[in-house]
């Protein structure tokens, strides 16, 4: 991040991204030209086949105010058996229908000889700056982010960020990391955030209000995604997600009316078989004593990686013709 502070007190991970926790792979396919400013975002949580090996998960509505496709059987069973695909609002089909097919293709069993998939799509509204109505997102955008993702990616106004406007500022993807230390064992906590909400003239970074003159109403959507290597139970990992919403206070939002606010939490920590022959399961998860230091770690990485998709968009212009100043622009003047 290239803010000269360090939000919090923990240490941040190698790459102070989500791709601090092992197996993590994030890529995008960013799409310019003919009125169209928008993209997609893939995150593949783990190696291997994700439907037969699934991961514990936890979801938080902090505001449903969205679109965003899979929420409801995470919350019942607890895991995640998708990659998950960030994008606008009005692709969230495409982008279900492309993820759908990519798991198919992977996995034979699904549908047939096992249940269907759970895919997990999330979605912002691009529309001041994209042409969102021209529906411009195809199938192969998707399946294009899912094949080349890797350890290695973007910040900013890319992928499924690059419509995206964020306190009146431009938004996009963001992300950073955080270090925990559990019986001299050091874990990571990855954020990645879709950062579309926040009124303009609203934003503070640690706690000192941006001046700049307007105050807008609380309004857009942010998609939190938390990634750790710590194992957890889903009711831990739902808690963890909830905690999210700190951060966002933090940084000026009051989680309005007409935002969708959302976080999704997993742990690679172990994996859920699909089916098994054993009819009882085993999982060791941290003691609810300890908790509080990842709910740290959470506020901390969300709360950075919230900065860092301002700091590193560039300024775009809406389909009015009115600038949306990058936040670095505004910082380095």
């Amino acid at each position: 991040m290239g803010l000269e502070r360090k939000i919090g007190t923990l240490p941040r991970g190698k790459k102070n991204n989500i791709c601090d926790v092992t197996g993590l792979k994030v890529a995008h396919v960013t799409v310019d030209g003919a009125g169209a400013h928008t993209g997609v975002t893939a995150i593949i949580p783990a190696s291997g086949d994700l439907f037969d090996q699934k991961l514990v998960a936890g979801v938080s509505v902090i505001n449903g105010f969205g679109k965003s496709v899979g929420l409801v059987q995470v919350q019942e069973m607890g895991t995640l058996e998708s990659p998950i695909v960030l994008t606008n609002t009005l692709s969230v089909g495409t982008a279900l229908t492309a993820l759908t097919k990519y798991m198919l293709d992977k996995n034979e069993k699904i549908g047939r000889s096992e249940s269907t998939v759970n895919c997990v799509v999330g979605e912002c509204n691009d529309g001041r700056i994209n042409d969102i109505r021209g529906l411009h997102i195809k199938e192969e955008h998707v399946i294009e982010a899912l094949e080349k993702a890797s350890d290695d990616f973007e910040e900013g106004a890319v992928g499924a960020g690059r419509g995206m406007i964020c306190f009146g500022f431009k938004g996009g993807i963001g992300s950073s990391s955080r270090i925990v230390r559990f019986q001299d064992k050091d874990y990571t906590l990855g954020a990645l955030v879709l950062s579309n909400y926040g009124g303009k003239g609203k934003l503070r970074i640690e706690g000192k209000r941006v001046p700049v003159p307007s105050n807008e109403e609380d309004k857009g959507s942010i998609i939190i995604v938390i990634a750790t290597d710590i194992p957890l139970s889903s009711r831990q990992l739902t808690r963890i997600a909830r905690r999210s919403s700190a951060a966002l206070g933090r940084t000026g939002s009051i989680l309005g009316s007409g935002s969708g606010d959302i976080a999704i939490a997993f742990s690679t920590a172990g994996r859920v078989p699909q089916s098994s022959e054993e009819a009882m399961e085993s999982f060791s998860v941290l003691h609810e004593s300890k908790i509080d230091k990842v709910f740290e770690a959470t506020v901390e990485a969300v709360e950075e990686a919230i900065y860092s998709s301002l700091y590193h968009a560039e300024s775009m212009y809406e389909r009015s013709g009115k600038k949306v100043c990058s936040l670095r622009e505004m910082l380095d003047a």
